[in-house]
């Protein structure tokens, strides 16, 4: 909104200096910057925590009569509701009345032409108070940033005198865990960490709502000391492994790898791609039975992603395929298949058809909150689609950025693109790169705080990294695990990371986003 793209010839001032892009504060290098630090300002603790005073003086007790008066908060009269109608100045008729036919002495003042210009002029210019909404104080909002220091909330900036690593899980598979889902959210029926294997063993393994203010939902004493993450017994026992392992055919060419899973949002099924028949499979994780496969593809399909889930676990599900092409699904959390209707779940119908790419696709984001598909091919830019099927952009990354292979898009309206050899992008929606780097990693996982403003990494090296999401500033270094990263996940109260290793094993960290939070940082 301060940028005027599309050229429009907006005049000429006084000075004879063009008119064109909103002119912006020292503190603010480009317009992006500057509603990202007003958002920081409005939207810290200290506004608000002083929001209610403004609600009392605008829309509130202080809007009128002697409170108004006592917070100085008295405006011109004509700017309160109620005190012109605004239908009667409109009127024509009232406009051809004579001056003579006015009367005006100390106690009768009926409206003259000029008093009526005046008073167009003055709502046109300066507005109308809002309605007075209010008659009592409006309570102030509790502060989050004060709630950490009672006695009953020992959790909420106190990580950095916790370590780094809560747990270290290993599967007797050695296999490397390629895929990791935390659906933990306490009113699940089963919170838990899915993980699977390269040799596509699954396994569900219970997550205990152990981190969390004291009667919060899902916090326990009785489970206080135990470790977050439970591994699946029947991985454990190595009684049911075969419940847990998905044997049918994959294309041979296909590399494993966290695109080719996605994971529901209660953990009740695995959708997996890649296989020769050119389908992807939908398999119960309670019985690790097929329950649904779904054709639409020309060529294998190669990658899957979910949108975040709405109440009753609707959502959509994107596939990628070597023929180029993507295909835009639903996913019903009621029937918990593909399409709307149970009933035709044998030849579900796609809802959009994603063209564009000249190569196979690789990777691919999807967020139902902006209704965009972001995609990125073997070779070639990125490319933005809408859900309904029409291309909006390419994103053109930087020299020698040909080659996307990890793609994480905020609600916000930013996406952080990871190319070949450590290279990053980050582009506003509108197709406008903001930042780049380069690190000396080969990264195989990326993923975005769910406010946007912190990206975390991991790749061969085996160094957890998290960084600045607007500007790629480092924020802080893991130490390193003794295997490569090969996918990650966060628990849903932001607190926990959880990394699946190259060596089969889960490593959880502690991460509190909050303590490389400015206001944090300059308050406590």
């Amino acid at each position: 909104m301060f940028v005027n793209s599309n050229g429009y010839n907006l005049g000429v001032r006084e000075d004879e200096i063009v008119v064109n892009d909103v002119g912006l504060p020292p503190w603010a290098k480009k317009p992006e910057d500057f509603v990202r630090i007003n958002r920081m300002a409005l939207e810290s603790e200290f506004v608000s925590c002083q929001l209610h005073q403004w609600i009392d003086l605008i829309f509130g007790y202080k809007q009128r009569g002697p409170e108004a008066v006592r917070a100085l908060n008295v405006f011109h009269y004509l700017t309160y509701e109620g005190s012109v109608n605004l239908d009667s100045i409109a009127d024509p008729v009232l406009r051809e009345i004579p001056e003579a036919y006015f009367i005006r002495d100390p106690f009768t003042f009926l409206l003259t032409k000029d008093f009526i210009k005046a008073m167009e002029a003055q709502i046109q210019n300066f507005g109308q108070t809002p309605s007075q909404l209010l008659i009592e104080p409006h309570p102030p909002r509790s502060s989050a940033m004060h709630l950490c220091f009672l006695p009953q909330s020992p959790l909420m900036f106190k990580d950095q005198m916790q370590q780094d690593v809560i747990m270290v899980l290993k599967f007797p598979s050695n296999s490397p865990v390629t895929h990791v889902a935390a659906n933990t959210l306490p009113h699940l029926t089963i919170p838990a960490v899915v993980t699977v294997t390269c040799s596509r063993l699954f396994a569900v393994n219970r997550w205990h709502n152990t981190v969390g203010l004291r009667g919060a939902p899902g916090y326990s004493l009785d489970q206080a000391h135990h470790l977050p993450i439970e591994m699946d017994p029947l991985i454990a026992n190595n009684s049911g492994v075969n419940k847990r392992q998905i044997t049918d055919l994959v294309d041979q060419s296909i590399q494993i790898n966290a695109h080719c899973f996605v994971v529901t949002a209660d953990n009740r099924y695995i959708l997996i791609c890649g296989f020769w028949d050119k389908s992807f499979r939908v398999y119960s994780t309670e019985t690790g039975k097929l329950t649904q496969i779904v054709f639409g593809h020309w060529d294998v399909v190669t990658c899957l992603a979910r949108s975040e889930s709405y109440i009753g676990g609707d959502c959509y599900i994107v596939s990628g395929s070597r023929d180029a092409t993507l295909l835009l699904w639903y996913w019903s959390g009621r029937h918990h298949i593909i399409g709307d209707n149970p009933n035709s779940s044998d030849y579900p119908a796609p809802r959009a058809v994603l063209t564009g790419h000249d190569h196979e696709v690789v990777c691919v984001s999807v967020c139902a909150e902006l209704g965009l598909v972001i995609s990125g091919a073997k070779e070639g830019p990125c490319l933005v689609h809408t859900i309904t099927g029409d291309l909006l952009r390419a994103l053109e990354g930087p020299e020698n950025c040909l080659f996307p292979r990890l793609i994480s898009v905020s609600s916000e309206g930013h996406c952080i693109i990871y190319y070949e050899r450590g290279r990053f992008s980050n582009f506003s929606i509108n197709g406008k790169l903001l930042a780049q780097m380069e690190i000396n990693d080969s990264t195989r996982a990326i993923l975005l705080s769910s406010d946007g403003q912190n990206l975390v990494t991991g790749g061969d090296n085996g160094v957890v990294e998290v960084w600045q999401a607007c500007d790629f500033k480092q924020l802080y270094i893991y130490p390193g695990c003794d295997a490569g990263i090969r996918a990650m996940d966060l628990s849903h109260d932001q607190r926990t990371l959880i990394t699946g290793m190259a060596s089969g094993s889960i490593v959880a960290f502690n991460i509190d986003f909050n303590r490389w939070h400015y206001e944090h940082q300059n308050r406590y």
